[in-house]
C-alpha cells in the first residue's frame, strides 16, 4: 500500500498554543493541582495524556467545586493553588467571571481566531445587531460565542446550523417583528471551523431577508488550508482515512468532504481503529483534523504501511 499524507494536517496553531501552554504548567509548580475547563482540545488521546499527568477536566456547572487558595506567584510559574486552563474554544463572559471569583489562576489558552470571532460578536451585539452565528449549537466555540452576543445589553443571538435553519430563524424573525426586515441591523458570524461552503450558503439564504446583512470572514485559515489539502489529495488516492477526534467538529467536516468528493473516506481516533478494508486499497491518502498530535498521525501511518508488509 502506498500512503499519501495530505500537504497540511494535523495540529494548527491555536490547538499547539493551547496544548503546550498546559503541557507546561502540568509538568511545573502547580503539577498535581491542575484543571481545565471543558475538554481542552477534541482528541482523546491528548486528552488521556493530560489526565495522566494529573490533570482534571471539569465542566463548568463544576466550576465550586475547584478548592480555592491564596494566589501566590514564583518565578518558575504558579504554585500553592488551583491553576484553570481554558479550552482552546473559549468559554463565555460569565464562566470568566465566574472564574476570576474564585482564588484560582487563570490560564487562557482560547485560540487567538476564536478570541477575535468573540470580541466582533460582542462589539455588534452592543450596538444593536442581531448576531447570526453561523454552527453547530452544542459547540463549545459558538456557545462562548452566543455568551458574549447574550452579555451585551439587549444582545440578540441566533445560531443557525445551516441554510433551512436559516431560512427558518429569518422567517420567524420577520414574522415576530415585521418592520425588522428593512430597518433591523444583522450580521452573520461563523465558527472558526465552519465550511466555506456551508458559510456561503447561510449567507446567501439570510440575505433574501436582510438585504443589508453584514457577513464576517470569520473561518480560520487554518482549517481552509486542511480542507483545499485534501481536495488536492484526492485525485491522488483511492481511500481516505481521516485522523482525529470523533467529537472534533473540523475533523467531522473533512470526512464530509472526502465522502462528498465520492471517496471511500474513515474517521479513526487511533491506529486501532483503522478498518479491515483499507487494506483492499493501493493508495491511501491520510489526513488529519486541526487537533490530532502529530504521534497520533505517524503511528496510523505506520499501521497503514504494515497492511502489506
Amino acid at each position: 500500500m502506498k500512503v499519501i499524507r495530505a500537504k497540511i494536517l494535523g495540529f494548527c496553531r491555536g490547538v499547539r498554543r493551547a496544548v503546550e501552554m498546559a503541557w507546561q504548567v502540568s509538568s511545573g509548580d502547580a503539577a498535581g493541582n491542575v484543571y481545565t475547563l471543558g475538554p481542552l482540545i477534541h482528541n482523546s488521546a491528548f486528552l488521556d495524556s493530560l489526565k495522566g499527568r494529573g490533570v482534571i477536566c471539569l465542566e463548568e456547572d463544576e466550576i465550586p467545586t475547584i478548592p480555592g487558595n491564596s494566589v501566590r506567584k514564583t518565578t518558575h510559574g504558579f504554585t500553592g493553588f488551583p491553576v484553570v486552563i481554558i479550552r482552546a474554544h473559549g468559554v463565555s463572559p460569565a464562566v470568566e467571571r465566574e472564574l476570576s471569583c474564585r482564588e484560582i489562576a487563570i490560564i487562557d489558552a482560547t485560540c487567538p481566531h476564536v478570541k477575535i470571532s468573540q470580541r466582533k460578536a460582542a462589539n455588534f451585539a452592543a450596538n444593536g445587531y442581531v448576531v447570526f452565528l453561523a454552527g453547530e449549537k452544542n459547540h463549545a466555540e459558538i456557545k462562548a460565542i452566543l455568551g458574549y452576543v447574550q452579555d451585551a445589553a439587549c444582545g440578540h443571538g441566533i445560531v443557525v446550523s445551516n441554510p433551512a435553519e436559516a431560512d427558518a430563524a429569518a422567517e420567524e424573525l420577520c414574522r415576530t417583528e415585521p418592520e425588522v426586515k428593512t430597518a433591523l441591523k444583522t450580521v452573520l458570524i461563523g465558527q472558526t471551523t465552519i465550511r466555506a461552503e456551508e458559510y456561503s450558503a447561510i449567507g446567501e439564504r439570510l440575505r433574501r431577508f436582510f438585504p443589508s446583512l453584514e457577513i464576517i470572514n470569520s473561518i480560520c485559515k487554518a482549517a481552509a488550508e486542511r480542507q483545499r489539502a485534501l481536495r488536492k489529495l484526492c485525485d491522488e488516492v483511492d481511500a481516505l482515512v481521516i485522523v482525529g477526534g470523533k467529537e472534533s467538529a473540523n475533523t467531522r467536516r473533512l470526512l464530509s468532504l472526502a465522502l462528498e468528493l465520492g471517496k471511500p473516506a474513515w474517521l479513526v481516533e487511533r491506529a486501532t481503529d483503522l478498518p479491515p478494508e483499507i487494506g483492499a486499497y493501493k493508495t491511501v491518502g491520510l489526513s488529519a483534523g486541526a487537533s490530532t498530535p502529530d504521534g497520533l498521525i505517524d503511528e496510523v501511518e505506520e499501521a497503514l504501511k504494515a497492511l502489506t508488509r
